[in-house]
């Protein structure tokens, strides 16, 4: 039986063999044009899916669109996002697992779902991501209505966290912690605490006087009724020089509210956003407040608010470009 056993084992053996063979022979020997282009698109697809897979669960590519993280990162900067660093993201836009242990911690550079984003559907909203991290962020179809690239994701500083109230003034951060009667300077708040110094000013203190005079003429215009604008305010924007860029639209939209209750105190909605602005914005639980580095000239979390955690997707860790430029990017 042994010896059955063995020469039945040794002719299956030779037989496939000689199959393979012979069918790797024909492969070969009808090898075509479309053949051939139907191996390098299987290889590509093979590419893309992995180079997705590790943008979705371990690290992600980001160009940094805009300037409101300057200078800590510039404009065109390419960074490394790790992805799992507070969970793991099941699918683009999807839920997280594995995140109560992996929470964010005060001055972490963070991306995040843009609260002011305006879907185009689940499914185009995932394809999106999808080309997106598949190109190695090369690569955007999602399209503003004027044509400009739609900021799905955004990249910021986490600063106010639960319990804090952070008010903004003249382009300043005060934040008041949980627990605290009065509001400490973000400066000093950071000195204290071993922060990072990346936020920096863009507007020079000078500009204020004009700027506030800015909003304030603001709501006068909108009314029809700008010649009745006080002569001092009037006054006051005069001193802003012909092209001064108007960068801190918060401070400007202050005014602008301040203006509008002293014009209608029963403007109830105007009521409302001069509390907002006058008050400050607090932080609830399982929120952080983030804000870009480029303090008085970045959309951030002063315009849309807190933002939950279950929308944070990632930690910036690195800079690869420009090589001049690449390294580890510290957040502390």
């Amino acid at each position: 039986m042994d010896g059955f056993l063995t020469r039945l084992e040794d002719f299956v053996a030779s037989r496939l063999t000689r199959r393979k063979a012979l069918k790797l022979y024909r492969k070969n020997k009808e090898r075509t044009i479309l053949g051939e282009i139907w191996s390098w698109i299987d290889a590509l697809i093979f590419a893309v899916f992995w180079v997705m897979i590790i943008n979705q669960f371990l690290f992600q590519f980001f160009l940094i669109p805009t300037p409101s993280m300057v200078s800590t990162l510039n404009v065109g900067d390419r960074v490394v996002v790790q992805k799992n660093a507070y969970g793991t993201e099941l699918y683009p836009t999807g839920p997280k697992v594995a995140s109560e242990s992996r929470r964010v911690e005060r001055d972490d550079i963070i991306t995040f779902y843009n609260p002011e984003y305006e879907s185009k559907g689940p499914f185009f909203d995932i394809l999106s991501q999808a080309v997106f991290m598949g190109t190695l962020s090369l690569v955007n179809i999602d399209r503003n209505p004027d044509g400009t690239p739609a900021e799905r994701l955004y990249v910021k500083r986490a600063v106010g966290f639960p319990g804090d109230v952070v008010k903004f003034s003249d382009g300043d951060v005060t934040i008041t912690p949980a627990g605290y009667a009065d509001g400490i300077p973000e400066t000093e708040f950071r000195a204290a605490n071993g922060l990072s110094n990346g936020p920096q000013r863009s507007v020079d203190m000078s500009l204020y006087e004009g700027l506030k005079a800015y909003g304030f003429l603001s709501a006068y215009d909108e009314r029809g009724i700008l010649s009745k604008a006080p002569s001092y305010v009037i006054e006051s924007y005069g001193t802003l020089p012909a092209d001064a860029a108007i960068y801190d639209y918060y401070e400007v939209d202050h005014q602008k509210a301040e203006a509008e209750v002293r014009l209608d105190p029963s403007d109830m909605a105007a009521r409302s956003r001069l509390n907002r602005y006058e008050n400050g914005i607090y932080v609830p639980s399982d929120h952080v407040l983030p804000l870009g580095d480029n303090r008085d000239n970045s959309r951030d979390g002063r315009y849309f608010g807190p933002v939950p955690e279950s929308d944070i997707t990632g930690r910036v860790v690195a800079r690869f470009w420009p090589l001049n430029k690449m390294g580890i990017v510290k957040d502390k």
